[in-house]
Order: structure tokens, then sequence, then C-alpha cells
């Protein structure tokens, strides 16, 4: 692996920091508590840069060898990968105007994540010695730990929902 891409993409503690800006002075010194971002965009969800990272990794460095490979579920692993942050973009878009509809692309997304380590890891049962399985095992790590962030997301949004309006 390329070590420019590889420092760019994989982090040394292997978890994706988003977007990296100003970090507070307090923040430094351990504190405990950090005030959250304002969301004004899809593009500032945590959750939406998580799984374009991982799709990123995935077009670049695992599709090539199941490509060659001739791997059989190659169009779907292709299309389940950038199908996660085009949900999540998706549904934060249209949570105003139909809610239930964006919390049901939330689920989709979240079931993008579970299809995409099961596809992550056949490939990796089947091409073993040819793909990159600390990557594949690392990619997986990062959709099991933003399906959980999905999943609170939802709740997030359930809750301010059924908030009364003042």
């Amino acid at each position: 692996m390329d070590k420019k891409i590889a420092e760019k993409y994989l982090p040394p503690d292997g978890k994706s920091d988003g977007n990296s800006g100003y970090t507070p002075q307090y923040t430094k010194r351990g504190a405990k508590y950090s005030p959250k971002k304002a969301i004004r965009s899809f593009r500032d969800l945590d959750v939406y840069t998580q799984t374009l990272d991982c799709s990123v990794l995935v077009t670049k460095f695992i599709l090539p060898v199941l490509e060659e490979q001739k791997y059989p579920a190659y169009e779907e692993i292709t299309k389940c990968t950038i199908s996660i942050p085009l949900r999540i973009a998706e549904a934060h878009s249209m949570r105003f105007d139909n809610f239930d509809k964006a919390v049901a692309t939330l689920e989709l997304a979240m079931g993008g994540c579970n299809k995409m380590i099961v596809f992550l890891e056949h490939s990796a049962g089947l091409y073993g010695p040819d793909v990159d399985t600390v990557l594949i095992e690392d990619i997986s790590k990062r959709y099991i730990t933003v399906r959980g962030k999905i999943l609170r997301l939802e709740k997030a949004w359930k809750k301010f929902q059924s908030t009364p309006k003042v």
C-alpha cells in the first residue's frame, strides 16, 4: 500500500477523525466534555464522513483485486459501498419533510453496513492471500462502529421529533 495513501486514509488509531478543524484548547488537556460542531449539512455528519472514507478505501484498494479475481458479487459490493453515504445524505435532507421515510432510509444505510461486512468477509475468505485482510478487518470494524452511530443518530432524530413545539 502506498505510504502517503495509507497515512491519509488509515489513521494510526484506526478511527476516522472526520473534519479536523479547530480544536478548543481545553480539549487538548483531556477535558471530558467538548461541544459538538454544528450540523449545517449532511457533510457535517460523522456517519457520512466515516462511510465515505470506507467507500473510498474499498473502491481504491479492494475492488481492483476483486475485479482481477472475477469476484461473483463485484457489482453488488460496488453499489453497496457507495449507497451507504448516499442514503445518509438522502435521509438528512428528507427528515423534515417525510420523517418516517428518512428513518427508513437510515435503517437501509444500517443494513448496507451489515451487507458490506458480509461482502468483505466473504471476499477475504475466498481470496485471502490476494486481498489485504488487515485492511478488510479494519474497514469491517469501521462499518460496525458507524452502524451503531447511525442507530444513535436515528434515536436522536426521533427524540427531536417527539419534543413538543413551543
